[in-house]
């Protein structure tokens, strides 16, 4: 078995990190600081931490690794490689070499296509076939290291970026578990990536959950589930955040009105004009309410077929 250090922070990395302490001797696990979360903004464990510590492991948390002496923990560990996903550091020169076999990266999508923080709500959002995990060398650049192996799988035209994340994370826990010790001895070679096709994928904002009402609504539709489960897409009506939990593209003809004005073509129903076609709500939440089907929301508020709902709070 070879000395492993797995550097990850939120719950993509634990089925990773859970195949390679099946597999191998993990000598230490790296995974940011804790953070503050909830309306009580308590520190919370990362999924990576609590995983760790239930195994018992040595745990390292620090603030930044840019410093060389911060990288002294990972040196006395003596690893033979670094395995990451989804740290969430940019790694330098003085980790990147540090074990013998450098460091290699689980990452969540086909790569050249995807690099960066969001590759999985970017590929729901701009309407991929298909996602994938990459295990690739890591390099300075931000995922532009050679790539030992590639694995796909299709996306769903209901597919949420919570349910993409789950099939990747078990996908690159099974690849860990199949292509580990080859690439260790040398028996899978790493080919370089094609720069000139790669997309980028900048970390998720919670304003990107916005909805444009001018936009068309396959976009929207997709965006709805691209930001499943967070930042949730929304809209504002009578200045209240309206949270759309799920919605289709809808397909039939639409009653005449503009973008942002809400429809009904059928009874119990609520469409939303867009930019370019129509967008079916199915489940909503009004700010300090539950989780609505749009029929019970319509029978509390009549009012909201004809209103004009908002980008923006207003």
């Amino acid at each position: 078995m070879s000395r492993v250090i797995f550097m990850g922070t939120p719950a993509f990395a634990v089925p990773i990190l859970r195949a390679l302490i099946d597999t191998q001797q993990v000598v230490g696990v790296v995974s940011q600081p804790d953070r503050p979360a909830g309306r009580g903004q308590q520190l919370q464990f990362s999924p990576v931490k609590e995983a760790a510590l239930k195994e018992g492991i040595a745990l390292y948390q620090p603030r930044s690794l840019r410093a060389e002496d911060a990288a002294g923990p990972l040196a006395a560990w003596k690893p033979d490689v670094i395995v990451v996903a989804a740290f969430g550091q940019i790694l330098r020169p003085h980790v990147l070499d540090l074990p013998p076999h450098g460091c290699l990266n689980v990452h969540a999508s086909l790569l050249p296509r995807w690099r960066g923080a969001s590759p999985i709500q970017h590929a729901i959002l701009e309407g991929d076939e298909e996602s994938g995990v990459t295990l690739m060398q890591m390099d300075k650049g931000l995922d532009t290291g050679p790539m030992y192996v590639k694995q796909a799988i299709p996306i769903s035209p209901v597919e949420t970026a919570q349910s993409l994340h789950d099939r990747l994370a078990a996908l690159g826990a099974l690849m860990i578990r199949n292509y580990l010790v080859p690439i260790l001895g040398g028996e899978l070679t790493a080919s370089p990536q094609r720069d000139e096709d790669a997309t980028y994928a900048p970390m998720i904002k919670k304003e990107d959950g916005r909805l444009d009402w001018t936009l068309p609504a396959e976009r929207l539709e997709r965006l709805v589930r691209a930001m499943t489960p967070w930042p949730g897409a929304y809209t504002y009506w009578q200045g209240r955040l309206l949270k759309v939990l799920s919605a289709a593209n809808y397909q039939h003809q639409l009653p005449d009105g503009v973008p942002g004005q809400v429809v009904a073509p059928e009874p119990e129903q609520a469409v939303v004009i867009t930019g370019e076609g129509g967008l079916q709500l199915i489940d909503v939440q009004l700010a300090g309410k539950n989780q609505m089907a749009i029929s019970e929301f319509l029978r509390g508020r009549p009012d909201f077929v004809g209103a004009m709902i908002s980008a923006t709070e207003v």
